[in-house]
């Protein structure tokens, strides 16, 4: 095993001969996973540890396989935007105005995990999830917005490509957000089958309905009287799909059209096509991984209200993906194969507390923050994981992150060897946490980004904000940017003096991080033009293809823009709202 040098510089001396006697030989040509530097630290004070619980859990698994005659089925459903403990914990339920009592089950019967950690935002979150690396590592910080002309690069390697290769059966459903351009559309980025969004929930605004009622302004101009002083008829975006689908080698379709009749039937059409492809696999005695990532809600506001709370978030929890999940389960019951799946629910990050639309309930709990904040409440989800026969009852402590669910879900398939080696890989193997419970889990460490600016690095119960709300004590060195996390959970009460000890382990672990990606430098965004490949595409779609004028009476390229959209900067100085 190779390290970079100047990141072993940084290491204590006992650690590197810690790394020898774990590391090991490696067979002939085999390459090692590369993970973030902080991985390495805690592998070579605790790699002799779990090399002999993976002996054991390599037993287990094979038991199940011989067992079922097959590897695990997998299962991921991550919705969006909700505040820790609005699901799995029917206290602050009560509190919140909803019940979700199929969730809640699961959880109990499950693994309830109180520190899942995911990434600021949606698209972040998704392209985390799909490759098992940080967004800003992928370039897939941005959150899509209508023609972004933006999305997932195809050198990306996915959970979908790496369990194909291991003889899965692949299939993605909902709302994907991970780009409007034809590379990144899921059925090109690994999955056998796709039914998927390009962009958010927003989606349900950008149609007639929505123009109707002034939830969104000057998108559909066709129904608003002539503007006599509109000189340009290329600004407001015409056309877009809302909603498609494809499969592996084959274009896509749009499904529907634009209208928010079709975006009601979304989610029932992805959960039908779902439950339809666990039945198609299980008869065919198919091993499968799916991953049922739902809308949720509309967010123009639709009859009938169904929770105490009538808000979208409760309402789209309580009558929707609860309602789901007792069908899911049921179905895998019925079919005798819930004992062989794995099924993780989570959101996606946390409530969307900066400027929501109205009535839609979001609101944070225990932690502060929301959707766009490094702070906790922006990032730590409610998540569960539910397995009948071999995952205990419990809930865990323990700080897992969803880039884990790739390297998980690939150990547990069998499929470790098919991820890639070349490129940090920020997921680490949670198989122990899964199968022994809680205190078994390999990672004691998040960094947090803020679009492609670290915001926030997490260790153990301590955390470090980098874009500190002391701007005077971080310019000479001294800045009260410290939290204890168990005792402020709101973050409200940074600590110098009692905390200042910790500047430099936090500045060691920054710096690690930061010259490891040097030798693994991040990827760039990806940009083109949106929705290419689409084989019904509507005139108003192919006309996004064409130059917004006439090319001769222009002195420039009219769509040379698209190769410059990353340099529309973030706000290195931004603060999200810590003085709240």
């Amino acid at each position: 095993m190779t390290y970079n040098r100047r990141f072993l510089v940084a290491l204590p001396a006992v650690f590197l001969l810690a790394l020898a006697v774990v590391a090991g030989p490696l067979p002939a040509g085999a390459k090692p996973i590369v993970h973030d530097a902080e991985y390495y630290i805690l592998e070579a004070q605790n790699g002799q540890k779990w090399a002999a619980q993976d002996k054991k859990l390599d037993a287990r698994l094979a038991e199940l396989k011989k067992k079922f005659g097959r590897p695990p089925n997998i299962i991921h459903i991550m919705w969006d935007d909700t505040a820790f403990g609005d699901v799995g914990i029917p206290a602050i339920q009560k509190v919140r105005g909803l019940t979700t009592p199929h969730l809640n089950k699961m959880a109990q019967e499950g693994i309830l995990f109180t520190r899942m950690y995911t990434e600021v935002g949606c698209t972040p979150t998704r392209a985390a999830a799909a490759t098992g690396r940080l967004a800003v590592r992928s370039g897939m910080y941005n959150i899509g917005m209508l023609r972004e002309s933006h999305g997932m690069r195809g050198e990306e390697v996915t959970i979908a490509e790496v369990l194909s290769k291991a003889g899965y059966a692949t299939a993605f459903h909902g709302k994907w957000h991970l780009g409007d351009i034809e590379v990144s559309y899921p059925h090109n980025q690994g999955f056998d089958e796709a039914f998927f969004t390009g962009y958010n929930q927003i989606l349900s605004l950008w149609t007639k309905n929505g123009e109707q009622a002034n939830a969104t302004i000057g998108l559909h101009e066709d129904m608003l009287p002539p503007d006599p002083y509109k000189l340009d008829n290329t600004f407001i975006t015409k056309g877009w799909v809302q909603v498609a689908e494809g499969k592996k080698g084959e274009k896509a379709r749009q499904w529907g059209d634009n209208s928010h009749e079709t975006y009601l039937k979304i989610d029932q059409e992805a959960q039908r096509r779902t439950l339809e492809f666990i039945e198609r696999q299980a008869k065919a005695g198919k091993p499968f991984y799916v991953a049922n990532w739902p809308m949720l809600a509309s967010f123009l506001p639709v009859a009938p209200k169904c929770s105490q709370a009538r808000s979208l978030l409760q309402d789209g929890l309580q009558c929707n993906i609860d309602p789901f999940m007792a069908k899911l389960t049921a179905k895998l019951k019925e079919l005798g194969i819930a004992e062989n799946t794995l099924v993780v629910a989570m959101a996606d990050n946390g409530p969307m507390s900066h400027n929501p639309p109205p009535g839609t309930g979001f609101s944070e709990t225990i932690f502060r923050g929301g959707k766009g904040d490094f702070l906790e409440g922006g990032v730590r989800v409610p998540a569960q994981a539910w397995w009948p026969g071999t995952i205990k009852p419990g809930t865990v402590g323990d700080i897992i992150h969803v880039v884990d669910l790739y390297t998980t879900f690939a150990r547990l398939a069998g499929a470790t060897g098919y991820i890639p080696t070349d490129r940090i890989i920020d997921g680490i193997d949670q198989t122990s946490l899964l199968l022994n419970g809680d205190t078994y889990s390999r990672r004691d460490y998040v960094f947090i980004y803020a679009g492609p600016k670290l915001g926030a690095t997490v260790k153990g119960n301590y955390k470090r904000h980098w874009i500190s709300p002391d701007p005077v004590g971080e310019a000479s060195g001294i800045p009260a940017a410290f939290f204890y996390l168990p005792a402020d959970t709101r973050e409200k009460s940074p600590l110098l003096v009692n905390l200042i000890h910790l500047k430099s382990p936090f500045n060691r672990m920054r710096l690690r991080h930061e010259l490891w990606k040097k030798k693994y430098p991040d990827s760039p965004e990806l940009h083109g033009l949106p929705w290419t490949g689409i084989a019904n595409a509507t005139p108003e779609v192919k006309a996004l293809l064409q130059p917004p004028a006439a090319m001769d009476k222009l002195p420039f390229d009219p769509l040379e823009y698209i190769e410059h959209l990353d340099q529309i900067p973030f706000d290195p100085n931004m603060d999200p709202d810590l003085s709240r």
